[in-house]
């Protein structure tokens, strides 16, 4: 073989092991990317409590509530937004007639507080610590929200609602609320666990 010929051989012996090698890259980078695994899914989300014990974020009125063994209904519900964020509060009777609120809210975990009217309180909020029933509040938030409802809440269609909320220590609350030109109206909260609610939605499982 002479020289020139043995050179091209040579060089074309190179050129396609260079363009081996690139197809080899080619097709490690392209498996990599094909085995990639996808986005991790929540770890804190919680799927099956909503299947077991139904979904308070999809409450209306009508809906039956069992709250630590006692059976709700929801006679009315309110939807309440200020800027991005948004929130429920449904007013709830026993049998006996015994009224009680539920607030639900994602913060952005889920947040489930039952509400006790006091009617009798005095107290009036503003202050950064508030002392009622022998507990000591701490200031936490207030604002001013939008809210439509539904049902039988004693309330107009819509509106605006003042509200200024406070927390002791363990977590119990202490609420005050003026919805339009009303006075303020103060409750007291416990915050429940997630097991704590079973829903029955009016229509059967599959509306929930």
């Amino acid at each position: 073989m002479n020289g020139p010929v043995a050179y091209l051989v040579t060089a074309l012996g190179c050129l396609i092991g260079v363009a081996g090698v690139v197809v080899a890259v080619v097709a490690v980078r392209k498996g990599r990317k094909a085995a990639r695994p996808a986005a991790p899914a929540d770890p804190f989300r919680d799927t099956d409590s909503d299947a077991l014990h139904g979904d308070p974020r999809r409450l209306k009125p009508g809906d039956i509530v069992e709250i630590r063994r006692v059976s709700y209904v929801v006679r009315g519900s309110v939807h309440l937004s200020e800027g991005g964020w948004s929130w429920a509060e449904h007013l709830l009777d026993t049998v006996e007639g015994d009224k009680r609120w539920l607030s639900v809210e994602e913060d952005p975990d889920l947040e489930l507080v039952l509400w006790t009217a006091e009617p009798a309180a005095t107290i009036t909020p503003g202050a950064s610590t508030l002392d009622f029933a022998g507990r000591h509040y701490a200031a936490e938030e207030s604002g001013q929200a939008r809210f439509t409802a539904t049902g039988s809440t004693g309330l107009d269609p819509s509106g605006t609602l003042r509200y200024h909320d406070y927390r002791a220590q363990g977590g119990e609350r202490l609420s005050f609320e003026a919805y339009g030109q009303a006075g303020w109206e103060v409750a007291r909260g416990e915050q429940l666990h997630r097991a704590d609610v079973m829903v029955y939605p009016q229509a059967g499982p599959e509306a929930s």
